[in-house]
């Protein structure tokens, strides 16, 4: 590892509430809590003595991936709450019933999934995500700019190859050519990693299994699932890339840290030579930290990293069943087909 890194009703309730609370009340009561618990717990164990990660998680907050040009590494508590109340009303205004007398929307060639989405759809996170005390304004951490570092030489040569190869086709001439979630491959952005980021949509939820030998995690979006296993080898050799990658873990004491290379090139950020480093350590009762450092020099200038809260999710993880009802590849493509007949006068 580098250096450098490491039910609708209930949401309207819960809107209601914290609208009449006192700002920041919220906020400063739980971080209260949290912290007079954690100086009561214990890291809990699995029977071969290691901590226990098992359970359901979730990794959605207010706290974008990337930060915004020129802006603190730490929010305000003025600009915490002001992020927290508008979740809260935005929350308050989906729950309204809409009108039917309302007009239609412009015409446009793209929908928004802002505007085929009801409200009830998101799960945004609720809270700004807090490491250390500190209400970060971005998961990344390194560079110390929270951003992505830029491509390098190599990385855009590579990128302008792969613009070309598809400037020959039309967005609608091959499923191939769709998004791998839109094809119910894998999840929308790159919740299950690695690294595991949040979507900021819906589904960043997780179920970890644990065992001596493995470590599983499920992802809730597209039911991803990474076995990670814990040893050194033997890893797979360089021409096979698994959608996931490689995942082996050892324990630096109550630290997993976990090194996966061999993923997929059609991932997101990924390239033969990218390796991530993770490490998941248990910080209370309800949380773990995740952190991770993206190595690729073929691809970008510096190496990445951050650092996310998992928050223990006492819900249930359900079937994403992606196929089931899935007519959007089968549309999008019988569409394209139609417009193609009736540009040639066969309609």
């Amino acid at each position: 590892m580098s250096a450098k890194v490491m039910s609708h009703c209930s949401l309207l309730t819960l809107a209601l509430l914290c609208a009449t609370a006192a700002p920041g009340v919220v906020s400063t009561v739980s971080a209260q809590n949290r912290t007079s618990n954690a100086n009561q717990w214990e890291v809990p164990r699995t029977p071969d003595g290691r901590p226990d990660l098992q359970g359901n998680w979730t990794n959605q907050s207010l706290t974008p991936i990337q930060r915004r040009e020129g802006q603190e590494p730490i929010f305000s508590q003025d600009e915490v709450r002001e992020l927290e109340r508008g979740y809260v009303e935005r929350i308050a205004r989906g729950a309204e019933p809409s009108d039917p007398d309302r007009p239609l929307p412009p015409a446009q060639t793209t929908i928004s999934a802002a505007d085929s989405y009801n409200n009830v759809f998101f799960e945004t996170g609720e809270r700004v995500a807090v490491v250390h005390g500190e209400p970060r304004t971005s998961l990344i951490t390194y560079p110390p700019n929270g951003r992505i570092p830029a491509l390098s030489p190599e990385g855009e040569q590579r990128r302008r190859m792969e613009r070309a190869a598809r400037s020959d086709f039309a967005q609608y001439d091959h499923p191939e050519l769709r998004p791998l979630a839109e094809r119910c491959l894998t999840s929308y952005g790159s919740p299950a990693g690695p690294p595991m980021l949040p979507n900021g949509g819906y589904n960043s939820n997780y179920t970890i299994v644990q065992t001596p030998d493995h470590i599983m995690i499920m992802t809730e979006m597209v039911h991803d699932t990474r076995v990670i296993r814990i040893g050194s080898g033997p890893k797979l050799p360089p021409h096979i890339r698994t959608w996931m990658g490689d995942s082996w873990g050892h324990w630096e004491g109550d630290v997993l840290v976990v090194e996966t290379t061999n993923i997929h090139p059609l991932q997101p950020y990924s390239s033969a030579e990218m390796k991530v480093t993770e490490r998941f350590s248990r910080m209370s009762e309800d949380a773990i930290l995740y952190e991770f450092v993206v190595e690729d020099p073929s691809t970008y200038v510096d190496s990445w990293g951050g650092q996310i809260p998992m928050t223990a999710m006492p819900d249930l993880l359900y079937e994403y069943a992606c196929h089931e009802g899935n007519y959007a590849l089968s549309g999008v493509l019988s569409g394209a087909r139609y417009e193609e007949s009736v540009a040639q006068g066969n309609e």
